[in-house]
């Protein structure tokens, strides 16, 4: 199950409190194109913490 769009709309990246995108493929992930990091989601639950954060390629 994706991640609700109801959570979507409120969720900001935790750095910069800016706009994420919701990505499918090729892994589940929010991205955060200003700090150009990536919050992957596990188990339908989104990991917002900085420190788990990857780098978007």
């Amino acid at each position: 199950m994706p991640v609700l769009p109801e959570l979507l709309e409120i969720l900001v990246c935790p750095k910069c409190k800016g706009d994420l995108e919701y990505r499918t493929e090729p892994a589940e992930a929010l991205v955060c194109h200003a700090c150009r990091l990536v919050y992957l989601v596990e188990d339908d639950i989104p990991i917002m913490l900085i420190d788990e954060a990857k780098p978007l390629d």
